[in-house]
């Protein structure tokens, strides 16, 4: 039982951490935040990353 409410707040940690991250990026501006070339895409303005 006290395994369980482990795992489950560890998991929670983690997707609140995931979630925290994307905020802060999106308040910088940056649209893709898995590509590499997030912010010095051509067509980052447009919100599309074609990057590749």
């Amino acid at each position: 039982m006290i395994q369980n409410i482990i795992i489950i707040a560890v998991i929670a940690l983690i997707v609140a951490a995931i979630v925290i991250y994307l905020v802060r990026e999106k308040k910088k501006g940056v649209t893709c935040v898995g590509c590499p070339y997030a912010k010095e895409c051509a067509k980052r303005k447009n919100g599309g990353c074609s990057a590749k």
